[in-house]
């Protein structure tokens, strides 16, 4: 099993600037997220949002087995960031800079182009345990701030970090871009968003592959 590269066992706040410990900053663009998608979610009239949808919604059934996989993206996010916090800081900071640009660009989006999807089914055919998560879900999430999806952007983000790791086998290369494709599909299937959520986030990924792995002065800091 491979050791981690960082002891946090000692680390107090008191000491978060010491250069061993200094990413950990980097972990405050999740308070700066919840805090923009709260004002989102309770201060844009759901009448001022623009109904995003396409022809390709209507022929795509609803499926609740891709829950599993709509799901499995929460492990995926947290589970990624806590690997590298513990085992490769330099993919750490590559995947947590790579997702602070997509909430980035996702909230901007949310606040300037408000948008809602009416794709959620009324009823289910059928009655089980998927089922009835589903409808949770539904009840406690709102179907507005859809486009684009970040739940296909966080999955991008990770399958992108761990393809650029060169201690990575392909095995674990072929999971996370497997993961990143059943996740973005998951997100159609369970009628969480639009296939127009899901080809928006591509661009928004573009960018931040291009401002993480590019050419970039970004670059150049994070592998300082």
């Amino acid at each position: 099993m491979r050791k981690p590269v960082v002891d946090y066992s000692d680390f107090r706040l008191s000491r978060i600037n010491e250069p061993r410990f200094a990413h950990l900053w980097l972990l405050g663009g999740w308070i700066a997220y919840f805090v923009l998608y709260y004002l989102t979610e309770h201060f844009i009239p759901f009448e001022h949002c623009h109904v995003i949808h396409c022809a390709l919604d209507d022929v795509i059934p609803f499926r609740e087995e891709f829950l599993i996989f709509y799901c499995y993206w929460f492990l995926l996010v947290a589970g990624s960031l806590v690997w590298c916090l513990r085992h490769d800081v330099l993919s750490f900071k590559r995947l947590q800079i790579y997702i602070m640009i997509t909430q980035l660009v996702a909230m901007i989006a949310y606040i300037v182009y408000p948008s809602v999807q009416h794709l959620r089914p009324v009823t289910f055919e059928r009655d089980n345990l998927l089922t009835r998560l589903m409808s949770f879900i539904y009840s406690v999430d709102t179907p507005t701030g859809v486009c684009p999806s970040l739940h296909v952007a966080y999955s991008i983000a990770i399958a992108s970090v761990f393809c650029h790791k060169k201690d990575a086998s392909l095995l674990v290369k072929g999971i996370m871009v497997l993961s990143a494709v059943m996740i973005s599909l998951s997100t159609a299937f369970v009628k969480q968003h639009s296939v127009v959520d899901i080809v928006m986030a591509l661009p928004v990924c573009a960018l931040a592959e291009w401002l993480v792995f590019g050419n970039t002065p970004l670059r150049r800091w994070i592998e300082k």
